[in-house]
């Protein structure tokens, strides 16, 4: 898939999304419904996905489109390996994490995505980072997503599997296994490597 494109095509649908819900002009709400069914159209030659499953993944009802918010808790240990978790969805590796829940803080569902995926507790400490998906070469997805790194003290040493992972366990940076590229792909695990390292010591963000 062309990720230019297809990001391209995304922005014309939200585009026709934020005209239908603001527009009161019978004309242009003509135009902005073509196309968006148009956007739609495309979207499902690009991904092979019936418009009718597209359609409650990218488009909200309730306002301006906004990005979405995934959060993940970045935990090393005492020998500077760094915890990861292999989900159940694709059998790659991730930092423990997940979207952001209504009710939660940041820190609150780094430390319960933690707890869930990996069964250690810990406790939030420093933000390391906020980027956008879209720059630091992740797959594309209908989802435009920001995603936020919390450095995390782990509170005990038990780790065990959750309902959405198959295996957990520490690695070193030489020994990387399999990254799940949606979540986090090389070039942000590095990134936490650094901040480990003390290369970086200022939080990033895009």
């Amino acid at each position: 898939m062309n990720s230019f494109y297809f990001e391209k095509v995304k922005r014309v649908q939200t585009l026709a999304e934020i005209g239908l819900e603001f527009s009161e002009n019978t004309f242009d709400r003509e135009r902005y419904e073509e196309l968006r069914q148009i956007s739609l159209e495309i979207l499902e030659k690009m991904t092979d996905t019936p418009i009718e499953k597209i359609i409650p993944v990218i488009e909200e009802k309730d306002g301006y489109k906004t990005p979405k918010v995934d959060v993940r808790a970045v935990v090393f240990n005492e020998t500077g390996k760094i915890l990861l978790v292999q989900e159940k969805a694709d059998n790659c590796w991730a930092m423990p994490g997940g979207w952001s829940d209504v009710s939660y803080s940041p820190k609150e569902v780094a430390e319960k995505e933690c707890m869930e995926e990996a069964g250690l507790a810990v406790k939030a400490t420093r933000l390391l980072a906020v980027i956008d998906k879209q720059k630091q070469g992740m797959p594309p997805a209908f989802e435009y997503v920001y995603k936020i790194f919390l450095l995390c003290e782990k509170l005990g040493d038990n780790i065990s599997t959750g309902s959405e992972t198959k295996d957990v366990g520490w690695f070193a940076e030489n020994e990387l296994p399999e990254l799940s590229n949606p979540r986090n792909n090389i070039t942000v695990l590095k990134m936490m490597f650094e901040f480990y390292k003390g290369e970086r010591n200022e939080a990033y963000f895009d």
